[in-house]
């Protein structure tokens, strides 16, 4: 098994950039397709971004497309997700997650490993 554990969030102004974290645990995660989700109030934990475990492929969502960045450095056991001119609509509790094959389509339901989240709120 693989422990997750994110990092970074906080309160930012629309407009501001924010780094988040993935570190894990358990496991060396060069095995492993990696993702970020997100969850806003009311709504469903929706993809955000991924990346194959050698790092050659990055997917994103179109809502993100330009703005974030995902990244992975197998050495630190560690994803991390750049995110930049963040808006009030990107507000939500970011997760991190694992899949033990890569994929080229992503979801909720094909992840194998979740963090419990960290919480980004964009102010306008």
């Amino acid at each position: 098994q693989v422990q997750l554990v994110e990092s970074g969030g906080g309160l930012v102004q629309a407009g501001d950039s924010l780094k988040l974290s993935c570190a894990a645990s358990g496991r060396t995660l060069s095995s492993y397709a990696m993702g970020w989700f997100r969850q806003a109030p009311g709504k469903e934990r929706e993809f955000v971004a991924g990346i194959k475990s050698t790092g050659t492929s990055t997917y994103y969502a179109d809502s993100v497309k330009g703005r974030f960045t995902i990244s992975r450095d197998n050495a630190k056991n560690t994803v991390y997700l750049q995110m930049s001119s963040l808006k009030p609509g990107d507000t939500a509790i970011y997760y991190c997650a694992a899949a033990l094959s890569d994929r080229s389509s992503w979801s909720v339901g094909v992840m194998d490993y979740w963090g419990k989240g960290t919480l980004v709120t964009v102010s306008s």
